[in-house]
């Protein structure tokens, strides 16, 4: 049985399956959606670097090293960006696309094979950090400064709602952009 019998939009894998899956001796073309930096950190050996903010499913389908009609798999770090990576590929009518389940970091627990390389902090704890620092200041210039800076708390709080409600962080993206997010960029696919 495939993993593509179930139904458009629900295609799961887990890291278990893809791995014996690419040691059957069948193709298997297995891309990563996180920041270079991300990727750089660790990533299943099998995996090629494609950033979500740079995915563009017609022309990697255009340009990918397995056929068209071959499978492709997406990983991230968690299967989060993977999944939203998955509904990009479906609704450019690309449907024989899975997630990899738990990403990396199920990768990970199922003990197979990574490369690791400078540690740094994944894109979500990178958020949290800087939003929760933003709401801070704004609290504590608010306090001490002027109360229009309880205005910054209050706009951190809108946009963590508008993340929640949309699934697009606007300041997730900001600090994927960042230099030290995009240091490992040689290493993706979409730079061949």
């Amino acid at each position: 049985m495939s993993v593509f019998d179930s139904s458009p939009g629900s295609v799961k894998i887990s890291p278990k399956q893809l791995y014996e899956l690419c040691h059957s001796g069948k193709p298997v073309e297995l891309i990563d959606v996180r920041t270079p930096a991300e990727y750089r950190s660790l990533h299943a050996t099998i995996a090629m670097l494609l950033p979500l903010d740079e995915l563009n499913p017609k022309e990697f389908m255009e340009t990918r090293r397995g056929a068209r009609e071959e499978p492709l798999y997406v990983i991230c770090r968690s299967g989060t960006r993977s999944e939203k990576a998955c509904r990009k590929f479906l609704s450019a009518g690309y449907t024989n696309v899975a997630n990899v389940t738990g990403g990396t970091l199920a990768w990970e627990k199922a003990g197979l094979p990574l490369e690791r390389g400078k540690k740094m902090l994944p894109l979500d704890r990178q958020v949290q950090i800087t939003a929760g620092t933003m709401a801070l200041t704004g609290f504590g210039l608010g306090e001490i400064v002027n109360s229009k800076w309880f205005l910054l708390a209050g706009f951190v709080g809108c946009g963590l709602v508008f993340a929640g409600v949309t699934g697009f962080c606007p300041l997730g993206w900001v600090i994927a952009k960042m230099p030290w997010n995009q240091a490992g960029r040689d290493e993706a696919c979409c730079s061949r």
